[in-house]
């Protein structure tokens, strides 16, 4: 049975099940000059191209499969190249729930509960080309025993052992690792998970982790060390029809790192400093065609 989606005042409504579409344009809610996209269609369409949809009956011209194109800058032209993720964090809705998920940690019981609350809100308030309603599908007690000792970690250096800190930052990356593999695995469009998986072993992930930190004593490295980071994370990211990369540079996340501690000094710019920075970052990623990424590098 198709799902219909139809375009309303530059935003994405749908799915709709067949029938109930078509009870929408029999109300005129979807009218003759409405922007709609079906599975099988290349990209967005007026209602009346559509043959039978529009005062009779009948399918679709079927096309490329493929996700709706994302709408974005005012247009609905197709999107199987990609694109950037676009996020839309409000400025108090994020500053809240960053607040909360620390919280959420550091009280450790609530941790799972209170992760799983925070990926939701991330999820859904970011566009991803191609997939619409993108969201996260993970539940609290998947992988509670992670979050719960994520949280028991930062009273690590209250033990008294002189090697707890260094044996915490080894047991933080190899749970990073795991929280990692479960949020991919975790994602969804339309309420379906997608086919997808982070395959990065945990040796190579620790590896990252234990480098950031290091290279702190740099002043300035670790900034180089996160974007080629984030760019490993993106290349053992697997069963996506494109590619995920990640474009930021490092002296981008150095300066605009340095703005965000210096203006957020001042404690009143943090919330509107760390929806800029979370907003920028999230860009950063992006979906290619398979090979444009090799070809941009």
């Amino acid at each position: 049975m198709a799902s219909w989606f139809y375009a309303s005042e530059g935003k994405q409504q749908g799915p709709y099940p067949d029938g109930q579409f078509r009870d929408l344009v029999a109300q005129g809610i979807v009218r003759p000059d409405t922007l709609v996209w079906s599975e099988g269609m290349a990209g967005w369409q007026k209602a009346a191209e559509i043959p039978g949809l529009i005062g009779g009956s009948g399918a679709p011209p079927m096309m490329p499969a493929g996700g709706p194109p994302m709408m974005g800058g005012g247009g609905y032209a197709g999107a199987a190249g990609g694109g950037p993720l676009v996020p839309h964090f409000s400025v108090f809705g994020l500053l809240g729930r960053s607040i909360v998920f620390v919280i959420g940690t550091i009280l450790v019981i609530p941790a799972p509960w209170v992760a799983v609350w925070f990926y939701q809100w991330i999820m859904s308030h970011i566009q991803v080309p191609g997939r619409p309603n993108f969201g996260f599908a993970g539940q609290p007690m998947d992988i509670w025993w992670a979050f719960m000792a994520n949280g028991l970690l930062a009273y690590a250096s209250f033990t008294g052992i002189s090697v707890a800190p260094l044996l915490a930052v080894v047991v933080n990356a190899v749970l990073a690792w795991v929280i990692m593999r479960w949020i991919v695995a975790n994602l969804t469009s339309n309420g379906e998970r997608l086919p997808v998986s982070f395959q990065g072993s945990a040796i190579g992930y620790v590896g990252w982790y234990l480098l950031m930190m290091i290279s702190t004593i740099t002043i300035i490295g670790w900034a180089w060390v996160i974007a080629f980071w984030m760019r490993w994370n993106c290349r053992n990211i697997e069963g996506t029809r494109r590619e995920v990369v990640f474009n930021g540079s490092g002296w981008q996340i150095l300066w605009r790192s340095v703005v965000f501690s210096l203006a957020s000094s001042l404690i009143i710019p943090i919330p509107w400093m760390l929806r800029w920075y979370g907003r920028w970052f999230v860009s950063q990623f992006a979906l290619v065609d398979r090979g444009a990424a090799a070809r941009s590098f």
